[in-house]
């Protein structure tokens, strides 16, 4: 039997001081990424993506549009092969204090759209180039031909 998992999370973003700011974590792995998290009973997907969101960040948001879904396959030692499903939602930072949650996090910070793409691109991973790319379009942000190759 195959185990499903479900988990959901965004990519949060503000406009501060005018300026169009994007929101990355460091992972636990040392690795740039989104805030992301296992679905709980009796949550929607877009409950759990703004749940754990705040619980990773600090940030309180609001969900201005679904981005994708990524879905791949992973080893767990227990229930052997696992599918996982993340949802990604476009979210906009409506309150709460940047603080990383510690015991799940390494950090969190804020960036320039092209800053975060740079970031994602030489630290990130993968799976996740599609989500920030999407999440950049949606915000109007174009990247340049030049930073779209993997460096």
């Amino acid at each position: 039997m195959t185990y499903t998992q479900i988990s959901a999370g965004g990519v949060v973003y503000r406009h501060h001081e005018g300026a169009l700011q994007v929101q990355l974590i460091l992972d636990r792995y040392g690795k740039t990424s989104l805030p992301k998290g296992k679905m709980e009973a009796g949550e929607t997907v877009e409950q759990t993506a703004l749940r754990e969101i705040c619980e990773e960040t600090g940030i309180v948001g609001s969900i201005t549009s679904p981005v994708d879904i990524i879905a791949y396959k992973y080893q767990h030692p227990e229930f052997g092969q696992v599918d996982k499903e993340v949802h990604y939602y476009l979210v906009k930072a409506v309150g709460g204090t940047l603080k990383p949650q510690v015991e799940e996090i390494n950090g969190v910070d804020w960036f320039e759209p092209l800053s975060a793409w740079r970031k994602q691109r030489s630290n990130g991973y993968n799976n996740n180039d599609i989500i920030l790319r999407k999440a950049l379009a949606l915000l109007e942000v174009s990247i340049p031909a030049d930073e779209d190759m993997k460096g």
